[in-house]
Formats: structure tokens, sequence, C-alpha cells
């Protein structure tokens, strides 16, 4: 009975052992499949992240592609926006040397229509026969000679409107501003509905400009889009206001009158150069 109660204890050490050694072996086997378990999820988890490393470098370099393309779009912008103000450019050169040409036509025309007059104003010279039998009832010599056929007063000698402007253009171009804005003002007070008017009210605002008055220029253009609005001058006189309100400091009174250009003007070659000072006025 003795011998009974000491192999007891030991068969429940022997029993446990086993039971222990098996649970370990249990746990080692789940642990081994926890580990690979985790390998494969790392594994895994390493596939999308080269994955989403590939795609964002693939976005970069679509990104770097499209900047490099809108760099390059700009550039070909600013290219043809130069190009397209230097034709402008060339176009109101070209044009300015047709109406150049025109009016010094026209002021050639006013110059030698008195001419053409004169010669209708003096009496036929006597033929020999008149001359040894004069006529009792002739008139005098002086009189033939003073009056005119009609009976009118001889031809006036005063300047038309586009000789005044030639003769005042020639004095800006020569350098003298003073001359010509008094030429150009005297053609405004004698013939204020000529169709020169408004290019003389135009370079009498040129003639401030090239004397460095900038305020005055401004308001010589100013009068040239007031008082007339429909002529071709309108626009660059409206142009040129902003141009000088901006040397004035002035930048939002610029940009109004650049918006004035598109509104009011929107076919001429001056809003297209107004859209392109917008862009770069601050």
């Amino acid at each position: 009975m003795s011998r009974l109660c000491l192999l007891a204890p030991a068969a429940f050490v022997a029993v446990g052992a086993c039971a222990t050694r098996s649970d370990i072996q249990v746990l080692q086997s789940d642990i081994r499949v926890m580990r690979i378990e985790a390998n494969q999820a790392d594994s895994a988890r390493r596939v999308q992240l080269d994955a989403v490393i590939n795609a964002l470098g693939g976005t970069q370099d679509s990104l770097r592609s499209m900047h490099a393309q809108l760099f390059k779009f700009q550039g070909d912008v600013r290219g043809e926006l130069y190009a397209l103000g230097q034709q402008l450019i060339q176009v109101q050169e070209l044009t300015g040397q047709s109406q150049r040409r025109l009016q010094e036509l026209r002021a050639s025309m006013e110059q030698r229509a008195p001419e053409s007059v004169a010669p209708a104003t003096q009496q036929p010279a006597p033929t020999p026969a008149t001359q040894s039998r004069p006529s009792p009832s002739a008139p005098a010599p002086a009189a033939a000679v003073t009056a005119s056929p009609s009976g009118g007063s001889p031809p006036s000698t005063t300047p038309g409107p586009n000789q005044l402007f030639q003769l005042s253009l020639d004095q800006l171009r020569r350098g003298s501003a003073v001359a010509a804005r008094a030429g150009f003002q005297d053609l405004l007070r004698q013939y204020p509905t000529s169709d020169v008017a408004p290019e003389a009210q135009y370079y009498i605002a040129q003639s401030y400009e090239t004397e460095g008055k900038i305020a005055s220029a401004d308001s010589a253009y100013a009068l040239v889009v007031s008082k007339y609005p429909q002529s071709a001058r309108a626009p660059s006189a409206l142009y040129k206001r902003a141009l000088a309100l901006q040397a004035q400091g002035k930048v939002q009174a610029a940009r109004a009158a650049l918006d004035l250009v598109i509104r009011n003007y929107s076919r001429s070659d001056e809003a297209v150069l107004a859209r392109d000072r917008l862009r770069t006025l601050k």
C-alpha cells in the first residue's frame, strides 16, 4: 500500500511531462505557421509597395513630361505673341507710310488748286492789230490785269487743311514739337470738321509725348477718344493713353483704358496689344 502511494505522484508527473511536451510541439507548430503566414503577408505587402512606388514613379515621369510640354507651350506662345507684335508694328508702319503718302498728295493738290485758277484770271495778250488801233471803248490796260473775268476777287493763298497738316507733320518729324503743335492747333481752329482733324489732335498728343510731357499727352489722347470716337486714331489714342497712365504709375487707370480698347475696338490691332499688355501689367 505504501508503495502504491509512492508511485502515484510519479505517474502524475510523467503524464504531466508528456502533456507539456505535446503542448510545446503544438505551440511551436503554430508559431511556424504564423511565421510562414507573416512572411507571405510581408511578401504581398512588399509587392503592393513596389507597385505603388512604380505607379508614383510613372506619375512623376508624367508630371515631368507635362511640365516640359507646358514650358515649351509657354515659350511657343511668347514667341508667337512677339512675332505677332512685330507683324502688327510692320503693318502699322506700312499703313502709316500709305497714309503719309496719301496726305502728301492731298496737300499737293490743295497747293496746286490756286495755281490752276490763277492763269484764268489773267487777260489774254492783245494782238498786234489791237495794239496799233486801240478801240475807244476798250478798258484800260490796268483794269484788264487786275480784274477777274468773273468779276470776283483773286484766289486766296490761305493753306487748306491738308497743307496745314502736312506742314505741321514735317515740323514734328524735324523735331520742332512746339511749332508742329501750333500748326495742328491752328488747323483745328480753322477747319474743325476736316477729315484730318482727328489726325491733328492725335499728333498734338504726340508732340507733348516727344517733349516728355506725359500728363499733357494723356489729356490730348483723351480728347481724340472723346471727340472722335469713330476715327481710325481712336484705338491708337486710347492705347497710348493707357501707356501714359502706366508711365505715371496709375496702374488701375491704365488697366481700365486697356479694357476699353478691347471692349470698344475689339477688331483693332491695338486690342491684340492691349490683351498682351494686360497679362504683364502689375
